[in-house]
């Protein structure tokens, strides 16, 4: 598997200023997020990672982004992937978020649970829906690397409006209903 050569964007603190650590995720964990699954395999076997920094970037062309961290065991095969699966989650998929989010467990074991694309990448059926997509561009920035994915194919249920989304707010996993709404 050979790892892209992705230019590193460093920011110091003699450059800029900012916030310590602590201060910018204190910040953040008032900020939720949708979660999803991304999935790839580079020929060495299929790894999956949870992810709540996915987010459309453009809708023509479809481009999508999300950031890999480098403590995840994931980070290197879906570095080096060409194409990736991004599922996107509900509360009824809170078993696919947490065994992604996993540390040291076959995320793969249960082989009822995925399969393979007929282009060959792995993605969990039971995904409430997801995006298949190329890999376009890197960006290293500290111990992350964000990651531009340009939209292939999605499997997206007829019935998408009405699924209630898992959301990560605080350190703690919610999902959005109608008791949730304000307006």
């Amino acid at each position: 598997m050979n790892t892209p050569n992705i230019p590193d964007y460093s920011i110091t603190d003699d450059v800029v200023g900012g916030l310590t650590p602590e201060e910018f995720k204190a910040a953040f964990r008032q900020h939720p997020a949708g979660i999803a699954v991304i999935t790839a395999d580079c020929g060495d076997g299929p790894v999956a990672m949870t992810a709540s920094s996915v987010f459309s970037v453009s809708a023509e062309p479809p481009v999508l982004v999300f950031s890999v961290s480098a403590q995840s065991s994931a980070a290197p095969t879906i570095l080096a992937a060409e194409t990736i699966v991004v599922h996107m989650l509900t509360a009824d998929n809170l078993d696919l978020a947490q065994l992604a989010a996993t540390s040291g467990v076959d995320r793969f074991a249960d082989t009822s649970i995925w399969e393979r694309l007929p282009s060959g990448e792995p993605y969990y059926i039971h995904a409430h829906a997801w995006i298949r997509g190329r890999v376009v561009d890197h960006m290293k920035i500290g111990d992350s690397t964000v990651v531009a994915v340009h939209a292939l194919e999605s499997s997206v249920p007829d019935d998408a409006a009405a699924a209630q989304p898992l959301v990560y707010h605080n350190r703690t996993w919610h999902q959005l209903g109608e008791s949730s709404k304000i307006r």
